[in-house]
């Protein structure tokens, strides 16, 4: 990739921003400096270039098809900035793309990039694109990270328009949640913009960078929870007005008006959601000020978090209804094998035949009269044959008995409950659920119940970590399933349950193996499961591989879980 000149490295991109070598060692005392920094670089971004800056510490002369450890090949550079580089790279040993951060060993920052990797490393949260090797060798220091070929950065997305509400709020719901986790365990940001915010093909969304990007440039903050508070603040105030909350242009957004200060995202623009634009006041004004509503400022994570559980929930749009196209009325003419006359041509009416007036005419009519009359008579004959035809089919689809006297009696067979005797969870991967609660779910008490862990990675199950969570249920002998009926704490979509007969209640029994009986997807607080194909079995899975989003409680915190009560099988 070609350098630039000094001149042009002074510039840091096309809206007159500050030079990056400028900022690369600025150390911020307060975390809002940090937050509007004017560098739009995208030293992470896939696919993106950048440029190195004169008089830092260069690394070895590094060209595509060198390999690292004797596994990692780079490939296409993408940054080269401020005495280190940003690569695209490929695993060969797993075969599979990643990205690599190089720097020389002797590097000013080497030694703190190294730390950070493997402290974001030791985090594990799915949240974050993880690190999956931090080495230092032959007078280099490299971090290799996870490359996501199916995601796309918010910077991206925004370039099209601001966010439609329901993902404004995913976004900052996931991203608050996943940097309140990272600072539980002592990890901040500090360079959370929208290249490094990411949503997979998905509509998941996960942050890249986690303190390797700020070690990267030495960027430090004494007060790391605001730092990254406001800048999901600003991140938000971007999704929902496709504006940067400042007034400069920075990651190829306008700013806001000079002199006019932060503003509400909805005084920019028109239909902006209430409760998100006020949720971006309160993150962005978290240095104490007052904000234009006067809300209470949000100073961590943690506490966006609890005020976006506060909010009443944002659901997704409906689908859009596509009407079927206009019925189109054809028009014919007297007459057969003539085409039908063009729209608005003028044609000939032909006068209609006089009416018959003679004798032979008026008993013509009679004789016509006659033959409808008798055809109508034979039709409701033929018509009451059938009915009673048809009654005396069902009557032979009930079920004979007979009384005491030898005599039979017609009746319906009824529909029959089936008793649970006993239950068990299923556990296909991973750890248990809550299995001391399984029997809450079929005890009779409408208030006790059996409730997931909160997962984090959207409604549906990833095989990868779980492919779901379910309770095998006995029913004491061989029973003919036909319906069950299934009680849910947590109420809207996503909630998909599938049942299956099977041969034990052991866990080792795959679910591929089990003969499936019934599936339904709910977006109520009840569901009930009609038998799509009817076999004996003693033992029933109740299998359910996507969950709803769910608040916290004072039991778990929010994320993705569902919980079951007052289970009921009929045969």
């Amino acid at each position: 990739m070609a350098e630039r000149s000094t001149a042009a490295v002074d510039v840091a991109d096309n809206s007159g921003d500050e030079p990056l070598t400028a900022k690369a060692d600025q150390s911020t005392s307060d975390g809002v400096a940090q937050n509007r920094e004017r560098e739009t670089d995208s030293e992470e971004a896939q696919g993106s270039g950048g440029t190195e800056s004169p008089g830092k510490a260069s690394p070895p002369e590094l060209h595509s098809g060198h390999k690292l450890a004797r596994r990692y090949r780079l490939e296409e550079c993408v940054t080269r900035l401020d005495g280190f580089s940003s690569w695209r790279a490929v695993d060969e040993k797993l075969r599979r793309a990643v990205g690599v951060h190089l720097l020389p060993a002797d590097h000013p920052r080497a030694r703190s990039v190294l730390a950070a990797a493997r402290s974001s490393a030791l985090l594990g949260d799915p949240r974050f694109v993880q690190v999956l090797d931090a080495v230092e060798e032959n007078d280099l220091v490299y971090v290799v990270h996870e490359w996501l070929p199916d995601a796309t950065e918010l910077t991206a997305l925004l370039a099209s328009g601001p966010l439609e509400v329901h993902e404004a709020y995913q976004m900052v719901s996931q991203v608050s949640q996943a940097m309140a986790a990272a600072h539980r365990e002592g990890l901040a940001h500090l360079r959370l913009t929208p290249s490094a915010v990411l949503r997979t093909s998905t509509g998941q969304w996960r942050i890249r960078g986690l303190a390797v990007n700020a070690a990267l440039r030495g960027i430090s903050s004494e007060t790391p929870q605001r730092t990254d508070t406001e800048a999901i603040g600003a991140l938000l105030y971007a999704a929902l007005t496709q504006r940067w909350p400042y007034d400069n242009d920075a990651y190829g957004l306008s700013g806001l008006p000079k002199g006019v200060g932060l503003i509400a995202p909805d005084q920019v623009r028109a239909g902006v959601h209430r409760g998100l634009s006020e949720l971006a006041m309160r993150a962005l004004a978290n240095d104490g000020a007052t904000a234009s509503r006067h809300e209470t400022p949000c100073t961590t994570p943690e506490e966006l978090v609890k005020a976006i559980a506060e909010m009443p929930r944002i659901r997704p749009p409906e689908p859009t209804f596509t009407a079927p196209p206009e019925y189109q009325r054809t028009s014919y003419q007297q007459g057969y094998g003539r085409p039908a006359p063009h729209m608005g041509a003028t044609q000939p009416v032909t006068a209609p035949p006089p009416p018959l007036q003679s004798r032979t005419g008026k008993a013509l009519k009679w004789a016509v009269s006659a033959l409808l009359i008798a055809a109508l008579g034979l039709g409701s004959w033929q018509l009451a044959e059938t009915l009673m035809q048809h009654s005396k089919s069902d009557d032979t689809q009930k079920t004979k008995t007979t009384d005491g006297n030898g005599k039979g009696t017609d009746q319906t067979k009824p529909v029959k409950p089936i008793a649970i005797k006993g239950a068990q969870e299923y556990v296909a991967k991973g750890d248990a659920q809550a299995p001391g609660d399984v029997g809450k779910t079929y005890d009779g008490d409408s208030s006790t119940y059996w409730r997931s862990k909160s997962f984090v990675d959207g409604p549906e199950m990833k095989p990868a970590f779980k492919p779901g969570v379910g309770i095998v249920y006995d029913l004491g002998s061989q029973q003919t399933v036909t319906g069950a009926s299934i009680g849910l704490r947590y109420p809207g979509d996503h909630t998909t349950i599938t049942l299956y007969g099977t041969d034990s209640m052991s866990s080792s029994t795959p679910v591929d193996s089990m003969t499936k009986i019934g599936t339904i997807t709910t977006s109520g607080t009840s569901a009930k499961i009609t038998v799509t194909k009817k076999a004996k079995t003693q033992y029933v899975l109740l299998w359910i591989t996507a969950m709803p989003y769910a608040s916290g409680d004072q039991y778990s915190g929010a994320g993705y879980k569902q919980a079951i009560t007052d289970v009921k099988f009929t045969g």
